[in-house]
């Protein structure tokens, strides 16, 4: 360790020298001159600073496409001791060492958060314009766990000991911030490929190519207040509709306008809850007409109808878009016109349709647009306007990343409306996807944007959109990757993010002919774990290749494998009220949906590295089963040769026998300490710091609600808004005391932000055993006004009726 402090030191040396160095105040900070590096400090809160290093020869700040705040007057103090300038403010101490460029950071009145260890800055040529390669390392604590990094697949919640690229991908996206567990958060503001590396006692950041060291320091406290701080800087979470948190429904693909709609119609008839359904690729025709944006394919002749069937039977639907064109689109040849098309190769390779290895002497011709250039974004949005005038509720923005086989130095060469795709690259799905949300908000205010989009970057939050984790293979260890993989994206400060419900590729279980997994009882144990994960998550979407996903091929009424995803749905829809009003707590507090257990219980180091349970909101406990109970996940076998090269297969003899679903199996859970926790399906109460044995079956979802919890339970309806909210349950769960604001407005539009909303605050006294339900605040069209809550308290049978009207009622028990 201690060779390699040295080593980085001797960088920092080597770059900067070890001269005296002046320094002067700026209004919001300092800039301390080590020979030729500029050292900027400048807080933007009391508690965020922007530490800036650069060539003071050549000053270029670009700017920031991640952050979008401007520094705050903030009021502080500089002292000046020996080598050590020290800036403070109310919430966070700022030391700059002036002989090495080294910076540290302290919270008020306790000790060091984190320190530099190092910098190197090197010149480089890209693509003809000056520019630098970078570096910062920092010195964590060595049993310090931070988190972030983005969506990434190895199963790891903190991410100490990881060295990764990060940028943009199918099933991993890499997005240069990590939190600590001691409550604080770094973003690096760079936007080419950068490398996070984790060894030797030193973690840092390197990009390929900058124009200066660049990052933000936010300290928040715990680490709720770290997220709370990131979305301060780079921007707050739009709300989205009720319909979004409903069921949704998608595979790959329909093939027509009438087989989407007859799914929406099954579901009806089955009585089975959805609210939205997903069109994906080529309604437009052929690869050569890929991504259109137009219904080329003569099996949706007449789009409007299929639009207004779907929405007359109180469902939404969404529809597959593209960064990239066919050569035969009018977005194509317009873009191509203006040079605004990259030449590098995507997807699909070839214009062949549903051939696979791709026939490369036809070659597709398809091609990415510059989405870094405003010109293109509107071309996009006047192509995508054809899509949105018959109504289509939101768009499914695939391939964000973009798509780029192959990739060559030249690729990376390639000019971009801001640089070279290599200086830009990582920006790409933050741009193509704020170009949506920008151009749709301009021109239609009576519906939210909703984007479900495949990559995301830092800041990518403010654009209404939700990121799911790529096309990850249906197996029990993609799984177990998705949840820290989701946990790990949303401590980056992007909330809404998902998976695909049962895996994107399960032919592997098709053991006994196309689309049997459905029938393989292997599958169908993963499958419905994977969909009782999905209810506590910020979208519940049903979604793959290989099968048909719908509910109804799984079996009818009565099999546990269909009763199981059916109740899954349906507790999904019981919680609306509680999602939507997390959903709330989001966008206007900088609250999350899915929380790493260390955020609330970070005094409790068995959690600290927990990835198979997470917190729903701030009140329920989730500890989804992502083990096989009743079929083998994997059969391993040793190699012959090697006698230790294992491999590994499904046992496929396994999929023809009979499994009883509904036997008994115990599972194990962990409490965290601190609280005592309620069983929501059986209402036992434990006490927390130990594990707790849960005895299951298939329908089984392991959920424990925190002492002092508020939870309002919704109707059981068929779609989000078929029935009023005017008689709630309100499960209270004594232990301690507790709060929860129920919020409520139009469910969709924007007129929330004008003010139109109402909270209902409900507060339990856990002593005197008293809850209060407060003046109800704000208020909106079509707002609910008397109403009835249905208390239960937990543990007992005490049971009250409260009829309110908006003023302050208190009910004992």
């Amino acid at each position: 360790m201690k060779k390699q402090l040295i080593t980085l030191f001797m960088l920092a040396f080597v770059s900067f020298g070890v001269s005296a160095a002046a320094f002067v105040r700026t209004p919001g900070g300092i800039k301390a001159t080590i020979d030729s590096i500029d050292v900027e400090v400048e807080y933007y809160t009391p508690s965020a600073v922007r530490i800036l290093k650069h060539d003071r020869n050549s000053r270029q700040d670009d700017g920031s496409y991640s952050v979008i705040a401007k520094p705050a007057a903030v009021e502080f103090t500089v002292k000046e001791s020996g080598k050590i300038v020290r800036l403070q403010s109310s919430r966070l101490r700022v030391d700059v060492n002036t002989s090495t460029g080294d910076v540290a950071f302290y919270a008020p009145g306790s000790g060091c958060l984190l320190k530099e260890a190092g910098m190197a800055v090197s010149g480089i040529d890209d693509c003809g314009d000056k520019a630098y390669k970078v570096r910062q390392s920092f010195m964590l604590e060595k049993d310090e766990p931070v988190y972030g990094l983005g969506n990434l697949e190895n199963g790891k919640l903190s991410q100490r000991g990881v060295n990764r690229k990060l940028m943009p991908g199918n099933v991993e996206d890499g997005v240069p911030v990590f939190v600590s567990v001691k409550g604080y958060g770094v973003i690096w503001d760079n936007y080419s490929p950068v490398d996070f590396i984790d060894r030797d006692g030193v973690t840092a950041f390197e990009s390929e190519v900058a124009q200066a060291i660049d990052y933000y320091f936010i300290y928040g406290g715990d680490m709720d207040g770290v997220i709370a701080g990131i979305r301060n800087l780079t921007g707050d979470v739009p709300m989205f509709p009720l319909w979004t948190y409903g069921f949704w429904q998608s595979r790959e693909r329909y093939k027509s306008q009438d087989e989407i709609a007859g799914v929406v119609k099954k579901y009806r008839e089955i009585g089975v809850p959805l609210d939205g359904i997903i069109q994906d690729w080529q309604y437009w025709g052929n690869n050569y007409l890929w991504n259109a944006m137009e219904f080329m394919s003569p099996d949706f002749a007449n789009p409007q109808k299929m639009v207004d069937d779907i929405h007359g039977m109180n469902a939404r639907m969404i529809i597959s878009i593209w960064s990239s064109f066919g050569p035969q689109t009018k977005p194509y040849r317009e873009l191509a016109e203006k040079g605004l098309l990259f030449n590098i190769e995507t997807w699909p390779q070839s214009g062949i349709s549903h051939i696979w290895p791709p026939r490369m002497d036809y070659p597709s011709g398809v091609r990415v647009y510059d989405a870094y250039s405003p010109e293109a974004r509107d071309i996009y949005w006047k192509n995508l306007s054809r899509l949105h005038d018959f109504g289509i509720d939101g768009w499914w923005m695939d391939s964000t990343e973009p798509d780029h086989f192959n990739p060559t130095k030249e690729d990376f060469d390639t000019p971009t409306y801001l640089g070279s795709f290599r200086k830009v690259r990582n920006a790409y799905p933050l741009m193509t996807v704020g170009g949506v949300y920008d151009h749709q908000r301009a021109v239609d205010s009576t519906k939210r944007v909703f984007i479900l989009t495949r990559s995301g970057y830092t800041g990518q939050q403010r654009y209404g959109c939700n990121v799911w984790t790529g096309d990850v293979t249906s197996s029990w260890q993609n799984l177990r990757n998705q949840i820290p993989a989701m946990l790990n994206f949303s401590l980056t400060g992007n909330p809404n993010v998902n998976s695909d419900l049962g895996g994107f590729f399960c032919s592997a279980y098709n053991n006994a002919g196309p689309e049997s997994a459905v029938k393989n009882p292997l599958f169908r144990e993963l499958f419905v774990r994977w969909m009782q994960m999905g209810v506590f998550t910020p979208m519940m979407r049903s979604h793959g290749a290989d099968i048909k996903r719908e509910i109804y091929y799984f079996g009818e009424k009565g099999d546990p494998v269909f009763d199981a995803v059916a109740d899954a749905i349906r507790l999904r829809y019981s919680l609306l009220p509680y999602i939507y009003s997390t959903s709330w707590n989001v966008t206007a507090h900088g609250g999350s949906m899915m929380k790493a257990l260390p955020m609330d219980f970070p005094g409790d180091k068995k959690v600290w590295n927990m990835a198979d349970e997470y917190m729903f909101g701030d009140n329920l406990l989730i500890a989804p089963i992502v083990k096989a109970c009743y079929t083998p996940e994997l059969i391993t076998t040793t190699d012959e040769n090697t006698g230790w090269d294992r491999k590994e297969h499904f046992d496929t003899n396994a999929a023809d026998v009979d499994v009883d679903f509904m036997k008994p199996v115990t599972v194990q859970v962990y409490l965290p300490a601190g609280t005592a926790w309620w069983d929501f399906a059986t209402g036992e109460r434990h006490r927390g710091g130990k594990t707790v044995e849960k005895v299951s079956d298939i329908g089984t979802i392991p959920v424990y609600v925190k002492a002092g919890s508020i939870i309002p339970v919704g109707p059981d309806v068929q779609y989000a808004t078929e029935k009023p909210w005017d008689d709630l349950e309100i499960h209270v769960y004594p232990g301690a005391d507790g709060t929860f604001t129920l919020y409520e407005d139009e469910f969709d539009n924007y007129n929330y932000e004008k003010g139109a909303y109402s909270e209902i605050k409900f507060k339990w006294d856990d002593k005197s055993g008293q809850l209060t339900v407060g003046d109800r605040n704000g208020s909106y069209p079509g707002m609910i006004g008397d109403r009835i809550f249905r208390v239960k308290i937990a543990g007992s049978d005490k049971t009250a009726t409260i009829r309110y009207s908006g003023k302050e009622v208190t009910q004992k028990f």
